[in-house]
């Protein structure tokens, strides 16, 4: 079946989305996210062990893709998961509820 103009599948951007969630690090840092809500990068680094640079260099990745969206809040930065279609794929790979995620 051939797809007509209007329903084009933008390949290049799924793929692009793929390669963001591509990474240990960038999963475990969308996958809590989806499970927590929003977090700043202080609460992600006790969660999850890593540093405060790594964190952020894999968040900068992760908001340029369109998978995580920033809202700072006087000093500190919140993050949050941006994308229900995010949240079904990590569903899936996980195998669980997407309805329990927080978007």
């Amino acid at each position: 079946m051939e797809a007509n103009s209007e329903n084009r599948i933008d390949y290049r951007a799924q793929a692009e989305l793929l390669k963001a969630l591509a990474n240990p690090t960038r999963l475990q840092i969308v996958h809590k996210l989806l499970c927590n809500g929003c977090h700043n990068v202080s609460c992600m680094e006790r969660n999850t062990g890593m540093s405060q640079s790594c964190i952020s260099q894999h968040l900068q990745k992760l908001k340029a893709a369109g998978v995580v969206t920033a809202e700072r809040s006087g000093n500190e930065v919140y993050y949050r998961a941006a994308s229900p279609l995010v949240a079904r794929l990590l569903a899936a790979l996980f195998q669980e509820e997407a309805e329990r995620y927080v978007i």
